[in-house]
């Protein structure tokens, strides 16, 4: 059973808990297949790390709601608040496999490949039709965005490794993944991250 209850626990054990479950937004659903935890003010890599602000302070809002920020000018980026109320977390939605709707979200992101249309955090909301009035909605209320648990008894095995493009404990092996599906993203370390073995 996937719940408010259920992600108020810390990011890093909740993370895992989502994949295989399906984001919906209207006609179109994507079931996570990658994500990444952020732990808010315990958390370098977090944009919570040095407290609310009127960008975070969703993160810092009940479990079950939706984070949306725009990363790098270019896209936004979704993710899953976590743990307690009043303390921030959240869970980045990296990639998934659009499960419904498959026509729309092809036509939302100019024509690409099944493989492809929500395979990346920003292709995940382009592909969703998520937009900033989206920001803080309650994932599991009445709004439009809606979190589903995934396929009942489907089993899903769990690979684990550092995030991807943080320059901020670039190693914490906080991502998350469903192993061996094809529709997770490629690992990319930040330039600016320490190198490895430096500390």
């Amino acid at each position: 059973m996937l719940d408010a209850e259920v992600l108020a626990g810390p990011p890093e054990q909740v993370a895992p808990l989502l994949l295989g479950a399906v984001l919906r937004h209207g006609e179109v659903a994507v079931r996570i297949t990658e994500v990444e935890a952020y732990a808010g003010e315990r958390d370098p890599a977090s944009h919570a790390f040095r407290g609310p602000t009127p960008r975070n302070t969703v993160m810092f809002g009940p479990p079950g709601h939706l984070y949306l920020y725009f990363s790098y000018g270019m896209h936004w980026a979704a993710n899953v608040v976590c743990g307690p109320d009043g303390t921030a977390g959240g869970c980045l939605l990296r990639a998934g496999q659009v499960v419904d709707g498959v026509e729309l979200a092809r036509e939302r992101r100019h024509g690409a490949p099944e493989r492809d249309l929500a395979r990346g955090p920003g292709r995940l909301t382009q592909a969703l039709g998520l937009a900033p009035e989206h920001r803080g909605l309650d994932l599991f209320g009445s709004g439009p965005v809606r979190l589903e648990p995934g396929e009942e008894g489907a089993p899903v095995e769990v690979a684990t490794g550092p995030r991807v493009g943080v320059s901020q404990a670039a190693d914490v092996p906080w991502r998350f993944w469903i192993a061996g599906d094809r529709h997770v993203s490629a690992y990319k370390r930040s330039p600016r991250a320490e190198p490895l073995g430096e500390r």
